[in-house]
């Protein structure tokens, strides 16, 4: 942490003449720590401030300045240089700066909020549909998982100095904030990783095209590994793995690789991962005539899709200035937004579907292309679920004797029916392999001999 040492002694340098000039000398000698109240006498008494040692002077010394900082960093620890910063900032009336404002408050509201539409969507599933698929289990360990992120915030982070100056943080705050980093860290990676699973499964079970599931197979081994590789990186990236949140005083021995290298990985394969991922289903969209209503809904689920990828494109940008930083406690907080943005979003995205089969189910006008009939779906696993082959049977009209319908042709048998005689056909499409959504037809028809 060398880096944040020199930075603070760069501020140093700033405010400590003007200390000076305020209270004296002797004040400032007092409160620093000896290592720092030696380098300012020794590098004021080198200066062309040794006659003139006045904030207008030392302030514009870039002589004085560059002494004073290669003298503290060769003589004094990371703690002694940020209790310097700390103190000569309150003395001469520098602002606390707190970025975080509500921020604590205002994840908590939209955690709340997601969590409202994660069980709306788990208690359609089990109690209107009776039956989870693949993609509701993967939801319903992404669910589980993601809630910690918002603790890790609440009782992690956020108390311990998140969008603060690092000067302004005890020691024992730092090493706090940095463990609950860490875990926020492999939480994200992992959350991520199921959000992108829970898609892939979902398109598994609506597009029956053999080359597109081939492609949803490939994608999601691929996401897996993508998921597993980083979540070890992630955890296993400094030996000892605590080295991570007390390496930055530089009184502990160990090693750890590249965090911002892993981060900007991490982004490059996700965000590719989403383009790739929202290409497969709009290729297919073009093949299918949906009545408009069908097609706001459609138009709308991507639309939030790729707001979440742009959302992922401004992380890394953060990301950036992160890596760069020497201030990683202030400069983490527009990280942390961006990244709470993108998966609560992301796990609305998900919840979509069902959220519109269940507004049609509530409000069955919603539901209708423009014809007269009832449409109406429902989630089948594999199986026949109810129907034999790929028949199904219909209702006795007024002869009393059973007509059944072959799916595949919609070919009526009508052996000894009356003249006038009017029957209810119901027919059903064939579901493709796994979950689907099946549509129901009810008609009225009438024959006569």
């Amino acid at each position: 942490m060398r880096a944040i040492l020199g930075f603070a002694l760069g501020l140093l340098t700033v405010v400590a003449p003007t200390l000076v000039a305020a209270e004296g000398m002797d004040v400032l000698l007092q409160a620093l720590p000896k290592c720092a109240g030696d380098c300012f006498l020794d590098s004021v008494a080198r200066s062309a401030c040794a006659t003139n040692q006045t904030a207008a002077c030392t302030c514009n010394d870039s002589n004085f300045k560059g002494q004073m900082t290669q003298c503290v960093m060769a003589n004094c620890t990371v703690k002694q240089s940020l209790a310097t910063m700390n103190i000569t900032s309150a003395a001469c009336g520098a602002p606390v700066r707190d970025r975080a404002g509500n921020f604590d408050t205002g994840q908590i509201i939209f955690a709340v909020i997601t969590a409202c539409i994660v069980l709306t969507r788990l208690g359609f599933e089990v109690f209107v549909v009776h039956n989870l698929a693949p993609d509701d289990y993967m939801f319903l360990a992404l669910a589980l998982i993601a809630a910690p992120s918002v603790a890790f915030i609440h009782h992690g982070t956020a108390p311990n100095g998140g969008g603060r100056d690092i000067w302004t943080l005890t020691p024992q705050q730092i090493t706090n904030f940095l463990f609950y980093f860490y875990l926020q860290t492999i939480s994200y990676f992992i959350n991520v990783t199921l959000i992108k699973l829970c898609l892939l499964l979902f398109y598994l079970r609506i597009f029956p095209s053999e080359i597109v599931r081939r492609l949803l197979w490939g994608t999601l081994v691929f996401t897996v590994l993508y998921g597993i590789t980083f979540f070890f990186l992630a955890t296993f990236q400094c030996s000892p793995v605590r080295h991570f949140w007390l390496h930055w005083d530089g009184e502990h021995q160990g090693i750890c690789l590249n965090l911002s290298a892993i981060g900007w990985a991490n982004a490059a394969f996700s965000i590719a991962l989403d383009f790739w991922m929202l290409a497969i289903p709009l290729s297919q969209l073009r093949t299918l005539t949906l009545h408009w209503k069908k097609k706001v809904g459609v138009g709308v689920m991507f639309f939030v899709g790729t707001f979440v990828t742009v959302v992922s494109i401004i992380r890394v940008k953060a990301l950036i200035t992160l890596g760069m930083s020497s201030n990683i406690t202030w400069d983490n907080h527009p990280v942390t937004i961006w990244s709470m943005i993108e998966l609560n979003v992301g796990i609305i995205c998900i919840c979509m579907p069902t959220l519109r089969l269940l507004l049609v189910r509530l409000f069955p006008k919603l539901g209708r292309g423009g014809t007269s009939y009832i449409n109406r779906y429902q989630h089948h696993s594999g199986g026949a679920q109810g129907l034999s082959g790929r028949g199904a049977r219909m209702g006795q009209g007024r002869t009393g004797q059973g007509r059944t319908v072959e799916d595949s042709t919609s070919t009526l048998k009508s052996d000894g029916a009356q003249s006038g005689s009017s029957v209810v056909l119901t027919t059903m499409g064939v579901k493709p392999p796994g979950m689907c959504i099946v549509r129901q037809q009810t008609y009225a028809v009438e024959y006569d001999d």
